[in-house]
């Protein structure tokens, strides 16, 4: 009898170790939701850590708001050191970056002009111009953190203004008014949509940054090559898989596609916010959420690539890098084609997207060409193909990169970078210093995956306390105490007396709702490809701020505080797809039919911030993603 119970107390030991050693040997798990460059820079490094990881994307192929396969150019470590570091890791190759493209330039009205040529030919725009560029590095100065941009009540007033409205009291030239309309709403959105303080704050993180940094290196193929060089590391890929519903609960999480669950221990949710908006979560989001899912701006562009069997713009001047048009035409980036040739990549933003929404592809690329021609007669003869992508069509991106409106930075500023229960969130939106790039992209995806880390340790991500509002007014009142005619100097007025005593602020008015075509009079393409004296009032649909500047800010309300933020990322272009493995998390199939709500494809677009300087100037090379 005793052995038979001594026999029994073994066995039960032997089991009680045997399942501890099992639980031990149990490998994390966690699913990843979108297969841009944000959520492969997650899934990547969750693997490298021992995790088992699956990847569910909505659209056939990977990459997210990838740009087109051109040879884009890309910064050096000190510019994009996160970029570079995955360039190491994957050992891939880029190429010196030539002088002649360093600096933008600019198209006027046919006529190609570099920096040099603009100041001796068009003196009265140059001036114009660093007059423009002047104010702003002074604006971006008033910023001491980039990170609590609304630091004082000061600042946190910027926020409630347009770009286009502090435009206006710059009371810049007609030509010089076009090509700054046209660097902001390629790089961000429509001036008259756009938070002056966000603005600021962009400019901020790129001033003491050069052009020499910016532009380094050309990396052939574009960002699709990158991403593709996640894709080759990672082992569980589900493409044409749009999720429906997540639910969480004490164990874990559960994603259901279609019919199917997948079941982990937590999730990087790495899609846009208008893509999240279309998926059900339980337990649901708060009210501050869901708010920023429908009501955070996103920038629109439509991204070309004109294909050409010869340059036939050589003869006229060489064009290669960033070039600014007045007439229309957008942003303009030239570069000798992959297989002989060249190539024109054009981005048309803002408004200008809006306004294109009812035409086709074909329709969008003759007005483009036609207009080219006018310039440079033998294009349509040497014209022999085109690309394009459509971010601002995607009715789960809502545009191609997040360009936060007037007072969404007050409600929404940092808001995704902590973890709600076992979700954390990554993509370009979620990046407080550089969002709408590849490096904004793949440092998301990094802090994502280092905090679904640290929930598995236990690790809480509660908001931290915000300083009361009082505390932020009287910060406010020092530094307008300190600074002076902060508001003369901001909205280009001059050092006088009389305009150190800003007057009374008018409400803002709001912007139109996304997709939203405003009447106008002249003709739809004398509006889309011209650019008349008044281009700067009529162009801009819009949110115009008050005539005076403000004296006070509004009561500012507590500012979500979040995580510290790990190093620089950036965001590729979209990726062919790849062979997927089958994926290594047993799927729970659950009978019931899901509610469908595919998940849109997420468009990667450029995104860079305006320099105060034009050595400082953001790159529109620098590709947005999720």
């Amino acid at each position: 009898m005793a052995a038979a119970w001594l026999r029994l107390c073994a066995l039960v030991m032997i089991g009680v170790f045997g399942g501890a050693a099992q639980a031990q040997d149990k490998l994390p798990t966690a699913i990843v939701v979108g297969a841009g460059m944000a959520g492969l820079t997650a899934a990547y490094e969750l693997q490298a850590k021992g995790w088992q990881v699956t990847i569910l994307e909505a659209k056939p192929g990977m990459g997210g708001r990838s740009g087109l396969a051109t040879s884009e150019w890309v910064g050096n470590s000190k510019a994009q050191p996160v970029l570079n570091h995955y360039f190491d890791r994957f050992k891939l190759q880029t190429l010196p970056a030539p002088e002649f493209v360093r600096t933008p330039s600019y198209l006027i009205d046919g006529e190609h002009f570099s920096a040099a040529d603009l100041a001796l030919k068009q003196p009265a725009t140059a001036e114009a111009l660093k007059r423009y560029e002047r104010t702003l590095d002074d604006l971006a100065r008033s910023i001491d953190d980039p990170l609590v941009p609304a630091a004082t009540s000061t600042l946190f007033a910027l926020d409630q203004i347009t770009v286009s409205s502090w435009l206006d009291k710059l009371q810049l030239p007609a030509t010089a008014r076009q090509l700054v309309n046209q660097q902001i709403r390629t790089r961000y959105d429509e001036p008259s949509r756009l938070s002056l303080l966000y603005f600021a704050q962009q400019t901020r993180v790129y001033r003491d940054v050069s052009d020499r940094d910016l532009r380094a290196a050309r990396l052939p193929g574009g960002s699709p090559v990158l991403a593709q060089a996640f894709v080759k590391q990672l082992k569980t890929i589900k493409t044409s898989s749009p999720v429906s519903a997540i639910v969480q609960d004490k164990d874990g999480v559960t994603v259901k596609v279609g019919n199917v669950g997948y079941k982990a221990d937590y999730l990087v949710m790495a899609v846009p916010l208008r893509a999240l908006a279309r998926i059900q979560m339980t337990p649901g989001l708060d009210g501050q959420h869901l708010a920023a899912l429908k009501g955070t701006n996103y920038g629109w562009r439509d991204q070309l690539m004109l294909k050409f069997k010869k340059p036939v713009w050589e003869s006229r001047a060489r064009m290669s890098g960033e070039i600014f048009s007045n007439t229309g035409l957008g942003m303009l980036w030239i570069e000798p084609a992959l297989k002989g040739g060249a190539n024109v990549v054009i981005n048309l933003s803002g408004d200008n997207a809006r306004l294109l929404q009812a035409f086709g592809d074909k329709q969008m690329v003759d007005q483009v060409l036609i207009r080219l021609h006018a310039f440079y007669p033998q294009a349509r003869g040497a014209f022999t193909g085109y690309e394009v992508r459509r971010y601002s069509a995607d009715v789960g991106t809502g545009g191609a990169y997040i360009a936060y409106g007037p007072g969404q930075i007050s409600k929404y500023w940092r808001l995704w970078e902590r973890p709600v229960q076992r979700v954390a969130f990554a993509g370009e939106h979620t990046d407080a210093l550089y969002p709408g790039t590849l490096e904004g992209a793949l440092r998301s995806g990094q802090r994502a995956a280092e905090q679904v880390q640290a929930l598995a340790q236990g690790k809480s991500f509660d908001p931290v306390k915000v300083a009361p509002v009082a505390a932020v007014a009287a910060a406010g009142a020092v530094a307008a105490k300190e600074k002076g005619n902060f508001f003369s100097r901001l909205f280009g007025g001059s050092s006088d007396k009389r305009e150190a005593v800003p007057a009374k602020a008018e409400p803002v008015k709001t912007a139109p709702a996304e997709g939203e075509v405003q009447q106008k009079k002249p003709g739809f393409f004398s509006r889309l490809f011209g650019g008349s004296a008044s281009e700067s009032s009529k162009a801009q649909p819009a949110a115009r701020a008050a005539e005076r500047t403000p004296a006070v800010a509004p009561t500012p309300t507590p500012t979500p505080v979040t995580p510290a933020t790990t190093p620089p990322a950036v965001e590729p272009a979209a990726a062919k797809p790849a062979a997927v493995k089958p994926s290594s998390t047993k799927p729970v199939t659950n009978h019931k039919a899901a509610a469908k709500h595919p998940q849109a494809k997420h468009p990667q677009a450029k995104h860079p911030a305006v320099k105060g300087k034009t050595a400082e100037k953001k790159p529109a090379t620098q590709s947005k993603a999720s």
